[in-house]
């Protein structure tokens, strides 16, 4: 038993010498907050998932992420990038397409992995532990990928250069990722860092961020959610909160729609899809 722990040890240590710190620090926070036991201890729990509240009144952009993939899935393959415990995987693969899933995090592929089985989906659906930076598929290997609020713990491009690899010609990719520019929001995540690795604080999304975007794809389609309806979020647990939320929801569809409110949103969404393959040049070793 004391030689096995210390052959663990030593892995680990080996591991996170192997590994950027940011990287490690992602896989590590993310290993805590995805393990089923943390339940049990309620106050470090409670601690973690404190921002959750925010997210229930997230309806208008997770309702148009799961529509625009469930007209697109059907007989396609399709990659959940940084799946987590694997939910756009298995709904995904429980639609007709062929699901991959990957994610730094050792104990959330676990998770996707048990919950695919368990929703019925394990035979169209399988998970890997891999590094979102140098992705182990091939080029042009998806047709759909779903990137749920990811691209922010990672270098940004980085990303975009390995989605644009692995994404088919006529294939697209949807993503949806926190924006920056609300001082409030941002003073919010400031003031909270137990939520979060420093390394996501630093850099949550920018317009910067997202006109880097063309430098790998052809078309960015953008669209911005979640202003006015952050206002819903002290309604949450009374019997007005739907009225509140659907009353908001509408005032967020003219503010953000001008131009100078429209970066102050919480959220985006945005398709990418005409991967600027990389020129192979005449002579060039083939791979």
């Amino acid at each position: 038993m004391k030689n096995g722990a210390s052959r663990s040890c030593s892995t680990t240590c080996e591991e996170r010498r192997s590994m950027e710190e940011r990287k490690w620090e992602e896989k590590e926070f993310h290993n805590r907050l995805r393990d089923k036991t943390l339940r049990k201890n309620k106050p470090d729990y409670e601690q973690l998932t404190s921002n959750n509240k925010f997210y229930l009144i997230t309806r208008r952009s997770r309702d148009f992420i799961n529509r625009w993939l469930l007209q697109r899935c059907c007989n396609k393959r399709a990659l959940d990038y940084c799946c987590g415990d694997g939910g756009f995987a298995i709904l995904l693969a429980r639609h007709g397409a062929e699901a991959v899933g990957i994610d730094i995090s050792e104990v959330s592929i676990g998770n996707a992995k048990s919950k695919a089985i368990q929703e019925g989906v394990g035979n169209n659906s399988r998970f890997f532990v891999m590094d979102a930076e140098e992705l182990q598929f091939d080029a042009d290997c998806f047709d759909l990928v779903i990137c749920g609020g990811v691209l922010h713990h990672l270098e940004v491009e980085k990303a975009y250069s390995e989605l644009a690899r692995v994404l088919k010609p006529d294939g697209e990719i949807i993503c949806g990722e926190p924006l920056v520019h609300n001082p409030f929001i941002q003073h919010y995540r400031k003031r909270t860092p137990h939520l979060r690795t420093e390394w996501e604080t630093e850099h949550i999304l920018s317009k910067d961020s997202l006109e880097l975007a063309e430098n790998y794809f052809g078309k960015v389609d953008v669209r911005y959610f979640h202003l006015a309806t952050l206002a819903a979020v002290p309604f949450r647990n009374t019997p007005v909160f739907k009225f509140v939320l659907s009353f908001l929801e509408a005032a967020d569809g003219f503010l953000l729609r001008l131009p100078f409110l429209k970066w102050q949103a919480w959220q985006v969404v945005f398709v990418l899809s005409q991967p600027k393959k990389p020129v192979i040049w005449e002579g060039a070793l083939s791979c």
